[in-house]
């Protein structure tokens, strides 16, 4: 079969590319065409976009690439009717994909088009049920209370797992020791403070400043960054100076330090799993004003994975006016010092891991695609 995938960012690349790996398991003959990034490619996709040039956030800088993005769109789009997929799966990155979709359903009726990893209409932009309704054929979901939110708008979706879970769980630095890990990336023995700012240059410009400036006040451990892929060491040593910087080693950091600042996404639950202390952080412009307007727009009690996942309060979220180094430095002194806040961070990441089940997100996605559509498109 011929598959069209489109992944808009890092962790959409490294999802896509697990559910590349388990469709060529079942299906010899896959082939894939993507908008993704590195790791979709190492699985035999044949990239027609980086994801790098597709990752643009908030008003003003969709404004001022939007002639990139209208050629990202015409790009697909001809090279989607040049192609004639047998199935269209798209992972997360709504804006882009839920256009694509429309345009598959117009020009390619008999196309069907899947979706892997849910846009999160549960926090907001709830007026996308519409389309997802309208446009997507199966939806294959990786949070279990996304199949409750769905069903309140008539809409069926598969829960697969999630993929994350399965990730941290297989990783394969879980029994190196402290000592390895800094000897190998030449860093000093101090316990380690790890800052994760984000994947896109515009969130690492916002947080990663206020997040060293948090560190530094804990002269007795080492601040580490866990670099982003597709942002170049050199704008880190722009920011950060001579602060180390680590690439493709986010699980192997995270595993080693003591705390964590983490700006919300996917790596909240990336650091819970692995059961790292952390204290979230995200930037908005507009400070209070900007918290007035959540609280109209955002369907949620909280942002962070973690909290959502939970139902309840188990990690600090410093958002908008509250993100200030003077926060920062309070909650990680918590962190690093009291023992009992800590513990009971950690024994609420294990009610979360038990809640997210052991199912193989990517396998059982594979198999649901191969077997509603291998008759379809037997020969």
């Amino acid at each position: 079969m011929k598959y069209f995938i489109i992944a808009g960012e890092a962790s959409g690349d490294l999802h896509a590319s697990n559910l590349m790996h388990e469709l060529k398991s079942l299906d010899p003959q896959a082939d894939f065409l993507c908008l993704g990034g590195d790791k979709m490619a190492a699985q035999g996709g044949r990239l027609i976009r980086h994801y790098r040039d597709m990752a643009f956030m908030g008003f003003i800088s969709v404004i001022q690439n939007w002639h990139k993005i209208a050629d990202n769109f015409r790009h697909a789009r001809q090279a989607l009717l040049d192609y004639r997929p047998d199935v269209v799966i798209l992972v997360d990155y709504p804006s882009f994909n839920l256009k694509m979709a429309k345009f598959v359903k117009k020009h390619l009726p008999e196309t069907p088009v899947d979706y892997y990893i849910s846009p999160k209409l549960w926090a907001w932009k709830t007026f996308r049920i519409k389309s997802i309704k309208k446009y997507i054929d199966h939806m294959y979901t990786i949070f279990p209370f996304e199949t409750e939110f769905y069903a309140r708008f008539g809409y069926h979706v598969d829960y697969v797992g999630n993929p994350t879970q399965e990730v941290i769980a297989e990783r394969p630095c879980k029994g190196e020791e402290f000592t390895v890990f800094t000897q190998r990336n030449h860093l000093n023995e101090r316990p380690i403070i790890a800052l994760l700012a984000g994947s896109r240059m515009q969130e690492i410009d916002n947080c990663l400043p206020r997040m060293l400036q948090a560190a530094a006040a804990f002269p007795e451990y080492q601040p580490v960054i866990a670099g982003a892929p597709g942002i170049e060491p050199a704008h880190y040593a722009r920011l950060a100076g001579n602060i180390p910087v680590l690439f493709g080693q986010t699980y192997e950091l995270l595993q080693q330090a003591r705390a964590a600042i983490v700006n919300s996404g996917t790596a909240t639950l990336e650091t819970a799993l692995i059961g790292t202390p952390q204290v979230v952080v995200y930037h908005t412009a507009g400070g209070r004003f900007a918290m007035l307007l959540k609280k109209l727009f955002i369907k949620t009690k909280y942002i962070s994975l973690v909290n959502i996942i939970a139902g309840k309060d188990v990690v600090r979220e410093l958002i908008a006016h509250l993100f200030t180094t003077e926060n920062i430095t309070l909650e990680l002194s918590r962190l690093l010092q009291d023992d009992t806040y800590r513990n009971s961070m950690q024994q609420a990441y294990q009610t979360i891991r038990d809640k997210l089940g052991k199912e193989k997100a990517a396998r059982k996605a594979a198999c649901l695609i191969i077997n509603r559509y291998k008759n379809k498109y037997a020969t």
